[in-house]
């Protein structure tokens, strides 16, 4: 149906097509299960959506670490060295369809609302013993 889609995941935005495998930061997402990103716009065919009506489905293929990153600290002339690593965690997705519609829950009619309390005091009552 389109071309391309631009979604969100993890506060990143990505161009992707159906197909691409794409290495994100971590979701929470279990590996082998599928997941609908945030969509922000869906382009292709001279058309642009900004407002889509239809969305994304993405596949978790499995969670990875990234490279290292070594970080290293110096102060000159006191001998003072410090050296410490990362890596972040990410996840391997697959994006498996873009144009799906989107599912929409069947409106129900609204509930009635409960009566509106009355202005007058009822008589109180003693307790009963037990």
């Amino acid at each position: 149906m389109s071309n391309y889609a631009i979604i969100s995941v993890g506060g990143k935005q990505y161009r992707v097509q159906e197909g691409e495998k794409l290495l994100v930061d971590r979701v929470k997402t279990d590996e082998g299960k599928t997941f609908h990103p945030d969509l922000l716009f869906v382009g292709g065919d001279g058309k642009a959506d900004f407002k889509p009506r239809i969305q994304v489905t993405a596949k978790v293929l499995g969670h990875v670490k990234g490279e290292k990153i070594r970080i290293g600290k110096y102060r000159r002339r006191t001998g003072f060295r410090r050296h410490t690593g990362y890596r972040s965690a990410l996840s391997r997705i697959e994006i498996t369809s873009i144009g799906a519609k989107r599912a929409t829950a069947a409106k129900e009619p609204a509930a009635k609302k409960p009566a509106a309390r009355s202005t007058t005091r009822k008589p109180a009552t003693e307790k009963e013993e037990a």
